[in-house]
């Protein structure tokens, strides 16, 4: 099945297969099956024509995708433009809600490290 040029899996029940798309999460998508009068637990493969023609329609009706990326991204512009604290945080790639950032913060500033070993290097062979 697919919804808007996205494949929705069709090995995993409903209610996760189409949390694929962006901007839809678990309740919407139990939101969205409970509408359709389609079971939850089903398999996208197993819907009829009419059930997934109901479930494409209600999902078109949401924002999602491209519409919702370019969105949220006018929202972080705004807020730069204005020169907001969070602007601010979002143009350094820090945390922007009252995270501290000694220690943690490591994803936000592209800082990630692999765990470490016990310290001791290999010895090489000769």
């Amino acid at each position: 099945m697919r919804i808007l040029g996205i494949t929705v899996p069709e090995n995993k029940r409903l209610e996760i297969a189409l949390t694929a798309i962006y901007g839809i999460g678990r309740s919407r998508a139990l939101h969205i099956l409970k509408t359709a009068k389609v079971d939850p637990a089903a398999r996208s493969a197993a819907l009829s024509v009419e059930q997934e023609n109901e479930v494409r329609k209600l999902v078109e009706s949401f924002k999602i995708e491209g519409d919702l990326k370019r969105e949220v991204a006018a929202n972080i512009k705004r807020l730069k433009d204005i020169k907001s604290y969070r602007g601010n945080r979002h143009a350094r790639h820090l945390p922007v809600r009252g995270q501290r950032t000694k220690t943690n913060s490591r994803t936000v500033r592209g800082n990630v490290r692999k765990t470490m070993g016990s310290g001791k290097r290999k010895e090489e062979k000769k």
